[in-house]
């Protein structure tokens, strides 16, 4: 040990001084600092776990075991406003199976609205005489799951007045129910190919209804992100409430666009209503529907089906058999539906043909925009329906306060 003069102090470093102090504090910070960032990562990792959850809740759900239970849907009616306030941020009630079978009186045949590709819709009468529509789909095949998935998935994120709106959702078994609003006029194409063939729907009623479903259109293709092509709009597919507002229905073939091609879509639609670009090739765009929806405008015009039987063996097009004379205005009256045959402002007959022969050509690029054909419809609706139109002539005006 080294020898310290009397009298003299020993020089020592002040403790925050050492070297060996300084390296701890170096450690402590490099460890506190990696702890921080290990932290922060779980923690991000958790929130996108979260809502990665959160988005598949509804997939999961509807691939869950039979008999699963669910919301009861007395509450839910009672706070008919609150469900679809929550329908806005993507949920859907889940329905127990007995509580619609109650309300269907067990599926009762005399409460059939209608008949779809893999099942029947229902009148549904549930608490305090609320009434909603039963679909029950028989998912026994891949292409019904699948149809079921994809409109529960859509409907819950939609929220538009001019499309039907989901109440909710049932699995049972293979058997698939979804619950919407109640549409107490039926379709259109009930209305007008069905007993009354069209006699409760007036010129300005037709043209109101036009603008709905064009109405509806624009939202799915200019509105939603990304866009929604229909892919099965129909007259069928078009549902009339008790003031004959037009509402969107079954989205089950409803594709996003732009994920879509000719190799993951299996070719769907109606015949009649599918455009020829999309039969030859496979191409599928918003035209498409505008396609579908010129074809739904001839319907309203002139009262006939999309594709009637000339023969046994042989079918002819609304298209086809219209076109010649929609461009010629000396026959255009004369193919009008009887029942709507001149009540109308000639100008307004010619203007609405005009917008039906461009929607129905053959060529996509050639067909305006669902926007377009909005705007041109506008002023044909009187402003009591939803239009801009001022009607003038008291007879008119009569007429459509009457209907309504």
């Amino acid at each position: 040990m080294a020898a310290v003069s009397p009298g003299t102090e020993e020089k020592r470093l002040p403790p925050h001084d050492h070297p060996l102090n300084k390296k701890m504090l170096i450690a402590l910070i490099i460890v506190s600092t990696a702890l921080c960032a290990i932290v922060s990562s779980l923690f991000c990792l958790w929130i996108y776990r979260q809502k990665n959850s959160q988005s598949s809740d509804l997939k999961k759900s509807i691939r869950g075991s039979d008999g699963i239970k669910a919301l009861s849907l007395g509450p839910i009616l009672g706070k008919f406003h609150s469900l679809k306030m929550a329908s806005k941020k993507g949920s859907v009630a889940m329905m127990e199976y007995q509580l619609l079978e109650a309300a269907t009186e067990k599926f009762k045949d005399s409460n059939i609205l209608g008949e779809g590709g893999f099942g029947c819709v229902y009148k549904a009468r549930f608490d305090d005489n609320f009434f909603a529509a039963v679909k029950r789909l028989n998912c026994t095949g891949q292409d019904a799951e699948t149809e079921f998935e994809n409109e529960v998935d859509l409907l819950s994120k939609i929220r538009h007045p001019n499309i039907i709106s989901l109440l909710g959702y049932c699995i049972y078994g293979e058997t698939r129910f979804i619950v919407y609003e109640l549409m107490e006029n039926g379709s259109l194409e009930t209305q007008l190919h069905g007993p009354s063939h069209g006699s409760a729907l007036t010129w300005h009623l037709r043209m109101k209804i036009a603008l709905d479903a064009a109405r509806g259109l624009e939202y799915l293709h200019e509105n939603c992100n990304p866009p929604v092509i229909h892919r099965d709009l129909k007259s069928s597919n078009i549902l009339l409430d008790s003031n004959y507002n037009a509402k969107l229905s079954d989205f089950g073939l409803a594709v996003v666009s732009g994920l879509q091609n000719k190799n993951n879509i299996k070719l769907s639609g109606t015949l009649g209503y599918v455009a020829p670009e999309y039969i030859l090739d496979g191409k599928l765009t918003e035209k498409s529907d505008v396609y579908a929806f010129g074809v739904v405008l001839l319907e309203l015009l002139m009262g006939r089906k999309p594709v009637e039987k000339m023969t046994p063996a042989q079918c002819q097009s609304i298209v086809t058999w219209a076109m010649p004379q929609l461009t010629d205005r000396t026959k255009l009256p004369n193919i009008v539906d009887p029942v709507i045959r001149n009540t109308m402002d000639l100008k307004h007959l010619y203007q609405v043909a005009a917008v039906a022969v461009l929607c129905v050509q053959p060529e996509p690029s050639y067909r305006p925009l669902i926007t377009d054909v909005l705007h041109s419809l506008i002023p044909l609706v009187p402003v009591e329906l939803g239009g801009t139109l001022r009607v003038s002539e008291p007879a008119s005006l009569m007429s459509i306060k009457s209907s309504t």
